[in-house]
């Protein structure tokens, strides 16, 4: 059996990961989606559960009580402090089960890579558990202009939430390989199909 890689997939909003993410597992890569486990650590553990109703109120549950992620999205996106409290009430318990699903993709997996789609990858140190770090990156002009359309907000309402994250530009240093999702459809796909190969023939 080849030898199996893990890299991680990172970005910012509006920079075209999703887009990147659903390429890879077209060629046969198998993802690790840090997002699907947040929601799920949100929905079934209580300990988390309870830490975010104490700490931003319960005007952020749904009538039938589970946690409106807009609605704490809202409060966390318009306040730095408050979106750094809720990471270090979730990101413990959501390292914890990525590091175990790795561990069982690597044993059972039937491909070559594995692709953790996590955009606090570098953050919250994920970066250390993974093989090679892949960023989807586009200048900012764009990313913003993208954020605008797709949440129909301001420029600045768009700017403001993405200077909340770190700088792709950051984190196009930081990273293995970068993806340039400023470019046409097919280019950003041909970008995809040779980090999977490269990883194949590694």
């Amino acid at each position: 059996m080849n030898k199996k890689y893990v890299i991680g997939l990172t970005g910012g909003i509006a920079s075209g990961k999703s887009t990147v993410l659903k390429e890879f597992k077209k060629l046969g890569a198998e993802i690790i989606d840090s997002d699907k486990i947040s929601h799920k650590i949100l929905e079934k553990n209580r300990d988390v559960f309870k830490k975010i109703v104490k700490h931003f109120g319960k005007g952020i549950l749904t009538r039938g009580g589970k946690i409106d992620r807009k609605k704490l999205g809202k409060i966390v996106f318009s306040d730095k402090n408050k979106l750094k409290l809720l990471e270090k009430i979730i990101h413990p318990p959501i390292v914890s089960v990525i590091k175990k699903t790795i561990t069982h993709l690597l044993t059972h997996s039937h491909t070559h890579l594995i692709v953790l789609d996590a955009p606090l990858l570098f953050e919250t140190g994920l970066s250390k558990i993974v093989d090679k770090t892949v960023v989807v990156w586009l200048p900012q002009e764009i990313q913003i202009k993208r954020l605008m359309k797709r949440d129909k907000v301001d420029y600045k309402t768009a700017k403001e939430r993405i200077k909340l994250q770190m700088p792709l530009d950051k984190k196009k240093k930081l990273a293995d390989f970068c993806i340039d999702s400023s470019k046409p459809i097919k280019e950003v796909k041909k970008q995809v199909i040779q980090i999977f190969n490269f990883f194949k023939n590694f």
